[in-house]
């Protein structure tokens, strides 16, 4: 897939970041992640995009590109199978450098987060083994690669799809936009451009507590499950909280810990109150720029989250 350059030079020139629909070009927020939004441009059904506004140079984003290729092919050579995806980098005058994503559309009602909430306990069941087998795939592939390459994922539930090819489900892993890679032992991903999207008062906060442990946390695969887990609450299902600790921990081998409940609640408790306190801290910051200090803020977020 290869992005529409002028038009995605034209998209950010005139984009409202306030208001998407406001845009020059009109675009659609149909998703969100902690960091970026995922959205729609104009009449294309067949493409979204995540927007990165996160460089001070060119070289930088062109940097961030080649690795979310780098990443897209490992995964992929785990098993893993992937949407069509591409990369642009756009840079306007007085503005950041702003990376897009574009990645393939799929089906609202494919991304197993929605298709929990339309599955009997069984299917509930399978749709979590199904999940899991997925992720193990990137797991034994680090097993095989280390200490040259090891992979993480985001495997929250939301970062699923579930397409039929020939009688069968087929699933894709779609949140590529993060690529943890680690050569040697050495993270590639510079964890400073995480927290460009914070406000700056905050960042030497996060940069002190927090930071490690989010980036270290994808690459241990009994808190990627323990975050999967958590999604249920998260989706208002929390009945499927122990079916799914179960399941799980009959389908995982030695090398993980088995999960405990207690251990998802007090994720889920914590995970919700960092993620709540930063977005209310990040609208903040865009009334504090755009009100106050009569600047552009340059990241859209999303409006209320029920978690």
């Amino acid at each position: 897939m290869i992005p529409d350059q002028k038009f995605l030079e034209k998209f950010e020139k005139g984009l409202d970041t306030r208001s998407l629909g406001r845009s020059k070009i009109p675009a659609t927020l149909i998703g969100y992640g902690e960091i970026s939004a995922i959205f729609q441009i104009g009449d294309d059904r067949t493409t979204v995009y995540k927007r990165m506004p996160l460089f001070r140079d060119t070289a930088r984003a062109e940097q961030y590109a080649s690795m979310h290729r780098d990443y897209c092919d490992l995964l992929t050579r785990a098993g893993l199978t992937l949407p069509q995806s591409g990369t642009a980098v756009v840079t306007l005058p007085g503005r950041p450098v702003v990376l897009y994503i574009a990645q393939q559309k799929f089906p609202s009602h494919c991304v197993a987060n929605k298709v929990i909430h339309t599955c009997d306990r069984q299917k509930a069941k399978r749709l979590i083994e199904q999940i899991v087998s997925e992720m193990m795939k990137c797991w034994q592939y680090n097993k095989s690669c280390r200490p040259e390459f090891e992979l993480a994922l985001d495997g929250q539930i939301s970062n699923w799809v579930v397409m039929e090819d020939q009688g069968k489900p087929l699933f894709y892993f779609i949140d590529t936009s993060t690529p943890f890679i680690r050569r040697n032992g050495v993270e590639q991903l510079d964890p400073e451009l995480l927290l460009q999207s914070a406000p700056a008062f905050l960042r030497w906060l996060l940069r002190l507590f927090f930071v490690d442990d989010v980036m270290n946390r994808y690459y241990n695969p009994r808190q990627v499950l323990i975050d999967l887990v958590a999604n249920f609450y998260k989706e208002q299902l929390p009945e499927l909280v122990p079916m799914a600790v179960k399941t799980i921990n009959g389908i995982t081998g030695p090398d993980i810990l088995p999960l405990k409940i207690t251990d998802v609640e007090k994720y889920y408790r914590e995970d919700k109150f960092i993620w709540t306190l930063f977005l209310a801290l990040r609208r903040m910051d865009r009334w504090l720029t755009a009100t106050i200090f009569r600047k552009r803020y340059e990241f859209i977020l999303p409006g209320k989250i029920r978690r």
